[in-house]
């Protein structure tokens, strides 16, 4: 009987047995298994069939995938050394094992034989995407090349996922090796009460008088907002834009791995045949080619540009007028910002906070979900891998009584080990199986401040801001994504199979709620007073809502057009520098420049460690697909009198969610909306045009 942990699929992952130690005894079986699967499957003579072949693949990839899942996942959440190394030391074999399963021949054929077969006819339409994914997915793997290049091809496969662990390790480890201690209490001016004390207690846990100041955002935020000594945002700013850059430990500069990934991801696309890795991004996509998208992000930037260049002119003539800077620099437009906001609608964020207790933002996201789906959210027990972490259930009511739909992990705190920013990752996925439907499960991370001081001897509450709020809205509806869908088959379940350009849709279609008083007047209470959110301050988030959003889309654009341009023309090496070609498209898009030593794309993990290179441009992309999904619930509220309109709910479950990557994410749209998408919705919301 084995008795390692990460092979007990069973139920729940055992984050309470797991240990670094059974990363490689359970990887290497998984791996061998696997490879004896596959060596039978193509040795069968007989033609291949979904049963007999596509399904006992299904199972054992699933086992794989959800033991490394689990070792990836602790791998960001509790990046100690010891998980760092084994994950490390297995990452190679992984990266190998699947280079090697992607450019099989014999492998590739039979999948091929079977989507010519007769049986593919027989098939339901999800089975059938997924032949047609896979036949892709081969194709892009590098099945199809001549046997003496594929050596190769693998060989770029593994030290591309090498490079990105280690691009992501460089950067937490920078962002961890600063700290800004300050004992003079007057460099403190300006700080809300709760920044100070979280500041003072982080210096006591180092045995440090005074208060500890660090990157990580919970700490660097409220400086930059609020701080009123310039020469202490001054320090920060530059300590956190030249993080993992040659400005610092040499050891964590991420510069070369940069220029080595482009280099690899080039040489990978030209092998496959294409001119661009740019271009090669798209074919699994919603978008045709690189220079649709460049077309789209140029229109954008070209309608919001106007907007930025207002919103900057007010913001100095505003700096200028009330602090006499007349120079206004990276390290000030923040808090300047926070000034004329708060001077503008007579509100500051950190006023909002304080309305925001952890409790009453969950209660207020669980009514949302529970009113639009008809679920009930209730708190779970599992094992988990820190104290701070929660589990929660998602049920319906049936025939037979509530059933169980899905689950999550909540794991909201920033902690030194954790890797920076918010994200969704699947625990397991939805399938049907011999014993009948596998329950779906997610995990949820933020990067929220902790709670920090006490009330009345007991400990207050962690308090969020309004862009916290939102963030977890965010993640959430990922995370519904993921545990609302109906797909029986694994490869299509919930985000799977899901074009990478719309899989924002259901999380940025969230975030609107957050703007909506039906949701935010039963979700508030002051966390000294108890007392709601009042109807004033809602309305004056409301005025503030699009406050510069004409350089918040401007800077959007210019990272996605980086990153396009980065991926479709630019040479490593050349004699064109990155940092040139990131000049050049701050000369067409932005009104806002930073220092010349400014390290922005040392820390641009979305493109260089997470998934999104030659496409940080669908954030854009899909937030004209969600904000024109929220207007069917505005128009919905005009017979029913709420956003929570659980009708239309149940027609966004029925027709996005619920249908996973079994069909193209613009039928699944067509199907909610009844026609294709619109970006009017978007302007509108952005106030980009008239409402």
């Amino acid at each position: 009987m084995n008795t390692n942990p990460l092979l007990d699929f069973s139920a729940l992952p055992r984050f309470d047995l797991i240990q670094p130690e059974h990363v490689a005894p359970a990887i290497t079986d998984l791996l061998s298994r696997y490879q004896a699967l596959i060596d039978e499957l193509i040795a069968r003579p007989e033609a291949p069939t979904w049963d007999g072949f596509a399904a006992p693949i299904t199972d054992m990839g699933e086992q794989l995938g959800r033991a490394w899942g689990v070792v990836g996942h602790l791998h960001g959440v509790n990046d100690v050394p010891a998980w760092r190394e084994a994950y490390n030391a297995s990452l190679p074999d992984i990266t190998r094992f699947y280079s090697s399963l992607g450019q099989n021949l014999a492998l590739f054929a039979k999948y091929r034989a079977l989507h010519d077969s007769p049986e593919y006819a027989t098939l339901s339409p999800a089975r059938q995407r997924i032949l047609d994914n896979e036949v892709r997915d081969f194709r892009l793997s590098g099945a199809e090349l001549p046997e003496e290049l594929k050596p190769r091809f693998k060989e770029i496969q593994e030290e591309l996922a090498s490079l990105s662990a280690k691009f992501s390790e460089n950067l937490l480890d920078a962002t961890n090796a600063f700290a800004e201690y300050v004992t003079d209490e007057a460099l403190l001016a300006g700080l809300p009460e709760d920044s100070v004390e979280a500041a003072r207690e982080a210096a006591q846990r180092d045995d440090r008088d005074g208060w500890k100041f660090t990157l990580h955002m919970p700490s660097y935020l409220p400086v930059m907002q609020y701080a009123e000594n310039r020469d202490l945002r001054a320090r920060m700013y530059r300590a956190n834009a030249t993080r993992a850059s040659e400005f610092g430990d040499m050891a964590r500069d991420n510069t070369a791995l940069i220029d080595r990934i482009l280099s690899l991801r080039a040489e990978e696309s030209k092998m496959l045949g294409f001119e661009s890795f740019a271009e090669l991004s798209m074919v699994p996509k919603m978008a045709d080619t690189p220079a649709q998208v460049t077309a789209f992000l140029r229109d954008l930037g070209a309608r919001a540009k106007p907007h930025g260049k207002r919103d900057l002119d007010e913001l100095r003539a505003f700096a200028r007028n009330e602090f006499g800077l007349d120079e206004l620099q990276s390290w000030d437009m923040t808090w300047v910002s926070e000034k004329l906001r708060s001077h503008r609608y007579n509100f500051s964020e950190h006023e909002v906070k304080l309305y925001f207790p952890e409790h009453k933002v969950l209660e207020g996201l669980f009514r949302v979900i529970e009113g639009l789906y008809g679920v009930t959210i209730k708190p779970d027990t599992a094992p988990v891998w820190h104290a701070d972490v929660r589990f929660f259930r998602i049920e319906r009511a049936g025939a037979g009584g509530d059933e169980l739909v899905g689950q999550f992990y909540l794991d909201l705190y920033a902690r030194d080990t954790k890797r920076g920013g918010a994200w969704m990752d699947e625990a397991i996925t939805r399938r049907r199986v011999a014993s009948g439907v596998q329950t779906p499960v997610a995990y949820l991370n933020c990067n929220f401040p902790s709670p920090v001081g006490e009330k009345d001897g007991k400990p207050k509450p962690a308090t969020f801001t309004h862009d916290d709020v939102i963030t977890l809205f965010h993640e959430s509806g990922h995370g519904l994504h993921h545990v609302l869908t109906r797909v029986d088959d694994l490869a299509v379940s919930g985000i799977h199979g899901v074009e990478w350009d719309a899989v924002e849709l259901p999380s940025q279609f969230m975030e609107n709620f957050c703007w909506e008083w039906d949701v935010l007047s039963g979700m508030t209470a002051h966390v000294d007073t108890g007392e709601p959110l009042p109807r004033a301050l809602f309305d004056k988030m409301i005025a503030a809502k699009n406050f510069q959003s004409g350089l918040q889309t401007l800077r959007q654009v210019e990272f996605s057009l980086f990153d396009l341009r980065l991926h479709d023309e630019f040479v490593p090496g050349g004699e064109q520098t990155m940092l040139q070609l990131l000049d050049e498209v701050r000369d067409e898009i932005a009104v806002v420049r930073p220092p010349a030593w400014n390290r922005f794309p040392q820390s641009f993990s979305h493109i260089f460690a997470g998934g999104y290179a030659a496409g940080y441009y669908s954030y854009k992309w899909a937030e004209v697909l969600s904000a024109d999904a929220f207007e069917a619930f505005e128009e919905a509220r005009e017979q029913s009198g709420s956003v929570l309109d659980t009708r239309t709910g149940r027609r966004f479950w029925d027709e996005i969610l619920a249908v996973g990557g079994s069909r193209p994410a613009l039928e699944s749209f067509k199907a909610f909306r009844g026609r294709e998408p619109r970006p009017d919705a978007l302007l509108r919301h952005s106030g980009m045009v008239a409402a």
